[in-house]
């Protein structure tokens, strides 16, 4: 199964002022997405997606790890990370999910960028331009809240209805100004030893 995006887009943003105060340390936002033909599309339901997975992920997976490093400066600056999937209206959200759900995909990133939490996802259907959100979390510690951020931007023509977007997200930094806590100080205060 032959594998040629269309086109890789990147996207970078940092945050100086947030809620009218200035950062202590501006937050720097990352995303970069692969435009694909989805090498299921026009073929009816298939059956067995593992052929296309096994031959698609794992690049997909080297590739877009590749461009986040190269726009955060290394694996080591990377605190929070995610990843998306939006598959075109010709296709299932199931061959979104088969790109993405599989550590063919998402190893080279944790890998990358020394990580121990899950990869918090999105996965829809959607036509051109439809915005790719990307949720993230702290790398380290899915119950650190001041990095639950999201990288949002769009492909105005992407994707085609014969199309995936594959994406990848990633902050240096967490919100500039954080002050809801964490995960852990809602279970002491509500005597949750099972959390």
């Amino acid at each position: 199964m032959a594998f040629t995006p269309r086109k890789i887009v990147t996207h970078a943003e940092t945050t100086f002022i947030e809620g009218g105060k200035a950062a202590p340390v501006p937050l720097r936002l990352f995303g970069a997405a692969a435009v694909l033909a989805n090498p299921w599309a026009g073929r009816g339901f298939v059956e067995d997606l593992k052929p296309g997975i096994h031959a698609i992920a794992p690049l997909l997976g080297e590739m877009l790890t590749a461009e986040i490093i190269r726009l955060a400066g290394s694996g080591e600056a990377v605190e929070g990370y995610g990843k998306a999937a939006i598959v075109g209206t010709a296709g299932e959200v199931e061959h979104a999910s088969a790109l993405i759900h599989t550590l063919r995909f998402g190893n080279h990133f944790r890998r990358a960028v020394g990580a121990r939490s899950y990869l918090s996802f999105t996965n829809f259907r959607g036509g051109p331009g439809t915005p790719i959100v990307i949720p993230l979390m702290d790398k380290l510690d899915e119950g650190r809240r001041s990095h639950y951020l999201t990288v949002h931007f769009a492909i105005p023509d992407a994707p085609a209805p014969d199309e995936i977007v594959v994406a990848l997200g990633a902050s240096i930094g967490g919100r500039p100004h954080h002050r809801i806590g964490d995960r852990y100080q809602d279970l002491k205060e509500l005597g949750d030893t099972q959390g």
